[in-house]
Formats: structure tokens, C-alpha cells, sequence
């Protein structure tokens, strides 16, 4: 089977472990921020590995940057509505500071990929 170039970054493949952490645990929120928060969050979540995807496929480097950006933008979306809900007590702080982690390390992982090209 092919694989495409977004498959072997490394950080496409931790925004994927985002998503499903994400996915995971908004299953424990109330169920009347179905069609709020939770899905706020998760579009989020999705948006960082989908404009990592998109962006590896383009040809310029100019149009790699943009997608790398938007993935960027949308982490650090996830990162304000992974803090509201703390402060909306559908999230347990240690379970917070864990996904805060994961963000950093992806974060760290896309400005060293912005800074590459």
C-alpha cells in the first residue's frame, strides 16, 4: 500500500492520538453540549491533522506554511476550549494538564516543521 507524505510526519500522526484523546474524553461532558462544545472541540481537533494533511500535499512552500498555520491556529483553538471546559468543570484539571502536554509537544512539533521549510 502507498503511503503519502503526511502519513510519515510525525506530528500528523500525534494530532491523530489528539483527536482520538479528544474524542475520548468529551464522551464524559453533558450531554447538552453535544452540539456545543463537544462539537466545537472536536472540529477543532480534526482541523490540526486534516490542514497538516492538506498541507503536505501542496507543491509550494508559500501554500505548506498557510495549511501549516491554520493547523497551528486550530491547536491552540482546542487548547482555549480544553481551559473553558476546567473552567466549566466538564474537565478534571489532571486530565487537562495531560492534554496540555500533548498539545506542547504537537505545538513544538509544527513550528519546528513551519521553521524547516
Amino acid at each position: 500500500m502507498f503511503i503519502f507524505a503526511f502519513e510519515k510526519l510525525e506530528v500528523w500522526q500525534e494530532s491523530r492520538l489528539l483527536v482520538k484523546e479528544i474524542y475520548s474524553i468529551t464522551e464524559q461532558f453533558p450531554e447538552k453540549e453535544k452540539y456545543g462544545l463537544i462539537s466545537q472541540i472536536k472540529r477543532a481537533s480534526v482541523s490540526v491533522s486534516s490542514n497538516l494533511a492538506e498541507g503536505a500535499s501542496r507543491t509550494s512552500l508559500k501554500d505548506q506554511a498557510h495549511f501549516y498555520q491554520i493547523a497551528y491556529s486550530s491547536l491552540i483553538e482546542v487548547l482555549n476550549q480544553l481551559i473553558l471546559s476546567v473552567d466549566l468543570t466538564f474537565l478534571s484539571v489532571e486530565e487537562y494538564h495531560k492534554l496540555r502536554l500533548h498539545i506542547e509537544k504537537i505545538s513544538n512539533q509544527l513550528n519546528a516543521l513551519r521553521n524547516a521549510r
